[in-house]
Formats: C-alpha cells, structure tokens, sequence
C-alpha cells in the first residue's frame, strides 16, 4: 500500500510535510520546520538566508525563499537534493513521536500527493520524480540502522 501524504495537519503522514510544526537544530541555528532551512539554505551565507530563518511560518519561508528577485546561491540545483536529506533527516532524530510514525510506515512507498510538483511530488501526471517520498523512504532505512542512543537519535527535546 502507497502512503500519500501532503497536509501538514493530516493525521497521521501530515509530520511528513516540510510545513510540519517540528523544529530542530542544524548548522548552529534552531530551524522552525525543515521549509525554513530549505528554502534559507537557497542563500546560504547571506542576509536573505536569515530573514528566511526568522520568517513567522512556513509558508512566509517559502514565500520568501521562491522570491525571484533574489539571486540563487550558485550551486544550488547541485545541492538541492543534500540540502533536504540534512533537513529531513534532522527533523527525524530530532523527534521521537514522529520518527516512530515514519518507522511503523514499514517498507511502503511514501509519496507526497502534490499536483503543482514534479520534482518533489508525484505532479499533475502522477509521474512526477517523487523526491521528498524517495529522501523520507531513506531516512526512514537509515533511522532503522541506527543504533538505540545512537548521536542525533537521541531524542533530544525540540525548543519551546
């Protein structure tokens, strides 16, 4: 059976969504979804990555991180796909209730059930490339492989 997921208030897949309410610590800075580091990291290094950090939500964050009058850090179509493993994969270890719903999700195939993206949904067709099911399926192989008490699988408590 295929999980879709897309709603970050659907129960139980919505923690699966980048506008999640599951902040965590990466890179030396707290991160109030992983959208918020995604779409910061497009401008790594400068003011813009900031004001995206501190954006009041998610979809401000990605409102601010889709602005085309800002210039894209260079390397950015290279380093896209790394950049959302790091933020998943943070968001995970850094919560042990939604890292225990990723788990019991088996080895099913984990789709986010978006028309409007075809890189990191199944877009309009279907078809699309599915990356962010395809970085959640391997989180979720890799949080299996780590050993209990294992570094950032910890369960460290999030910020108030």
């Amino acid at each position: 059976m295929t999980i879709y997921f897309y709603g970050a208030d659907d129960v139980p897949y919505g923690c699966f969504s980048n506008f999640s309410p599951h902040g965590f610590e990466l890179d030396g800075a707290w991160w109030p979804t992983s959208e918020h580091y995604f779409q910061a990291q497009k401008f790594r290094g400068t003011r813009h990555a900031e004001l995206v950090r501190r954006a009041p939500t998610a979809l401000r964050a990605a409102t601010l991180g889709r602005d085309p009058s800002r210039p894209l850090r260079r390397d950015w179509e290279r380093a896209r796909d790394d950049v959302m493993r790091r933020a998943v994969a943070a968001k995970f270890r850094a919560h042990p209730d939604i890292r225990e719903v990723l788990l019991s999700t088996g080895d099913e195939e984990i789709v986010e059930d978006t028309t409007t993206d075809h890189y990191w949904g199944r877009g309009r067709t279907g078809n699309g490339r599915n990356m962010l099911g395809r970085i959640l399926v391997r989180t979720r192989s890799r949080l299996r492989a780590e050993p209990a008490g294992a570094p950032g699988g910890d369960g460290r408590r999030p910020r108030p």
